[in-house]
């Protein structure tokens, strides 16, 4: 089959029968939950834009797994052109959604593992990357969505996974079995799980001797027997509930926690068990992958931000005010910064021994520092040049009511033109773009900590070169 349309997407998710929880209550029908739905929604823009003329192109390519066409969510890059297609397909996803599209992180996973689990079994044997490969064939074949399974909850963190006092801290094997292995723990911040069909679990951190059992990385189906998703909470989450005031009336972002409760894992889904020195690989790949990935988006969310912020202009009348035009430039310059980091990249990513390629992986780092600083002065900017109604804007039912919806309207008006109604939704998306917690947070923390990616910088950055360059310009002969 290779691809699913918009519509078949939404029913196979209504197949599925996931375990999950929020606000307190067990959820029966995650499909048609208003807070949900609105999340599958954005991931659903992914399946719909692939079939658009003026998307398909850059979004469906041929599999050469498969041989047959496939979304390139389910694609690991096999070239330059490859790497630089995800950049700019998460751009205009970005763009189109305005929030996360939540399919980015099981493409992130997928490339990972195509890279280390040959690297593991030309080392020792073992058979990951052929799982990997029958794994990958079912995800392009079924034009399914992953979701990564890779931030463990940590307790302590000061100590080693196997030396927490509770060893459920960090995702763990609590039983081997001849047909597979039983895991326990949590992942913390998995954004779409209820989105996706498939759940990709790779190690949170390096590994040393004595967390062999945490060197894991395997995948589940995320309705699978022991997995417990509980949807987090984030501002503004209850909206989707009340159908009221939501800003973005299409898409939003939720992000679960998700429990492995005992959960089975067949051993033909297992890609890394107790080879604890490729857990830092895995997490290498992925983190850098996944940065990639949010310069890609995040510059499409840029981009609502400035046509929010010009639009605003119009409505209020200060589509002349020169201070204000130079904050829409340093939106600007913020957005194409960040996304040709990105780009830069990926030309200059190189194929690796398993055939697929590789990223820049400094240059991802250092875009992902940018867009933790750059997007909340984004934000800040957009809010600027909006307005205070952006904080306290009246609720849409108090513009419906019948003794005081007239005159809201008559003094929420601005440049005559152009009519209330408007001006008033382009408040509401401003106040989501710049206060819906799961999205802007993720500015920060999406992808690992600020200092994460200092550290990868300097770790991997060449630093003997640039020393020698140096005293070679100062006359030093060592």
């Amino acid at each position: 089959m290779g691809l699913k349309t918009k519509e078949e997407y939404i029913e196979s998710l209504r197949q599925m029968n996931p375990t999950a929880y929020m606000f307190g209550e067990k959820l029966t029908n995650i499909v048609d939950n208003p807070r949900l739905r609105a999340g599958i929604e954005a991931t659903a823009a992914t399946y719909e834009v692939a079939e658009m003329d003026e998307f398909r192109d850059l979004v469906v390519t041929q599999s050469p797994l498969i041989n047959e066409p496939v979304n390139r969510f389910t694609l690991p890059p096999s070239s330059i052109d490859d790497l630089v297609a995800r950049v700019k397909v998460n751009r205009k996803l970005g763009n189109w959604v305005g929030t996360c599209h939540q399919r980015c992180t099981g493409l992130d996973c997928l490339s990972t593992l195509s890279i280390v689990t040959y690297d593991i079994d030309q080392k020792y044997g073992t058979n990951y990357h052929k799982n990997f490969i029958e794994f990958l064939k079912h995800m392009q074949k079924n034009d399914l969505t992953g979701n990564a399974g890779v931030t463990d909850v940590k307790g302590d963190r000061s100590l080693s996974p196997h030396e927490q006092p509770d060893k459920d801290m960090f995702l763990h094997v609590a039983e081997h079995r001849d047909d597979g292995i039983i895991v326990r723990g949590a992942k913390a911040h998995q954004t779409g799980s209820l989105s996706s069909h498939e759940i990709i679990v790779l190690p949170t951190r390096a590994m040393r001797e004595g967390d062999e059992d945490y060197a894991v990385a395997f995948a589940i189906s995320s309705d699978t027997p022991g997995l417990i998703h509980v949807v987090g909470r984030s501002s503004l989450d209850t909206r989707e509930l009340d159908g009221c005031d939501l800003g973005n009336i299409r898409y939003s972002k939720y992000c679960p926690t998700l429990i492995f409760n005992d959960v089975f894992v067949p051993r033909e889904r297992v890609f890394l068990c107790s080879e604890t020195e490729f857990a830092a690989e895995m997490v290498v790949r992925f983190s850098s992958f996944h940065r990639q990935s949010h310069g890609g988006c995040k510059a499409g969310r840029i981009d609502c931000m400035i046509g929010t912020a010009l639009t605003m202009m119009d409505y209020n009348g200060t589509t002349k005010a020169s201070h204000l035009k130079q904050k829409v430039i340093d939106m600007l310059h913020r957005a194409e910064t960040l996304y040709g980091c990105c780009l830069a990249a990926s030309y200059e990513g190189k194929q690796e021994p398993s055939g697929h390629y590789f990223i820049d992986t400094v240059l991802a780092n250092a875009s992902k520092i940018h867009e933790g600083k750059e997007l909340a002065e984004a934000s800040r900017l957009m809010v600027d040049i909006c307005g205070g109604f952006v904080a306290d804007l009246p609720s849409d039912r108090d513009f419906t009511n019948s003794e005081i919806g007239h005159l809201l309207k008559k003094y929420m008006k601005g440049a005559d033109k152009f009519p209330v109604e408007n001006r008033i939704k382009m408040y509401r998306l401003a106040e989501k773009l710049a206060l819906e917690s799961a999205d802007t947070i993720s500015d920060i923390h999406g992808g690992g900590s600020p200092e994460a990616h200092r550290v990868t910088i300097f770790r991997e950055s060449d630093i003997e070169s640039k020393k020698k360059s140096a005293k070679r310009l100062a006359g030093i002969d060592d």
